[in-house]
């Protein structure tokens, strides 16, 4: 799969692990998939495309769900089964291509991608591999970047983090030049009705953008 941005490996990957790894960022991931688990019976098959650190996959298993996590960086997969190992939770990582997944059809009740969609090049693929492995009736999220969100919106993302002012600027500067990638409500619209699912429920506010698609 080719990317908007190089793939981080090594250090970088490190490195972006850590920034991501806050105390108030970690309270957020628990959030989200709390939230997300709500609208799930238990015990299901979970996909995460592109977990990076793997820090939400996590809290999705710590909940009773079967995780897997697909990456396509190496080192992220390494971060991520070392996290999940420290956490105590049972959750696979693999290495591998969002529009060429290694797992057979049907193979998953829910799928989640958060903050990289708009990395992928090639979005209908992604889209159709989601829709390919999503068992039918299955739910597929992808949380984002709004494109129409202001720098107010971003100075609000970035501000409960719990991050160093060097860093705060940086994490902001990144965030102001990843929207530039980001797409609308209406773009997304546009690109699902193109794929495998036809159509999608979309939502955006402030820097945050939903997308619900089902199998």
């Amino acid at each position: 799969m080719k990317l908007r941005v190089p793939e981080m490996e090594g250090r970088s990957a490190r490195w972006y692990a850590k920034q991501r790894g806050s105390a108030a960022q970690m309270a957020q991931y628990r959030r989200i998939a709390e939230k997300l688990s709500e609208q799930l019976p238990p015990g299901c098959d979970v996909l995460e495309v592109a977990p990076g650190p793997g820090y939400h996959a996590i809290e999705m298993a710590r909940l009773g769900h079967a995780v897997t996590g697909l990456d396509i960086s190496r080192t992220m997969v390494e971060i991520a089964g070392e996290n999940a190992a420290r956490a105590g939770v049972t959750a696979g990582f693999r290495h591998g291509d969002a529009t060429a997944m290694p797992f057979p059809d049907s193979s998953f009740d829910f799928i989640v991608c958060q903050a990289a969609f708009k990395n992928f090049l090639d979005p209908i693929a992604a889209l159709d591999e989601m829709h390919r492995v999503l068992r039918p009736g299955g739910l597929a999220v992808i949380q984002d970047l709004n494109s129409a969100a202001t720098r107010a919106d971003i100075a609000a993302e970035v501000a409960p983090m719990g991050l160093s002012r060097v860093n705060a600027a940086f994490v902001r500067f990144t965030l102001s030049w990843l929207r530039r990638r980001a797409r609308t409500a209406e773009q997304f619209r546009e690109l699902a009705g193109r794929s495998a699912f036809g159509r999608a429920e979309v939502g955006a506010e402030g820097l945050s953008l939903e997308v619900r698609l089902r199998a």
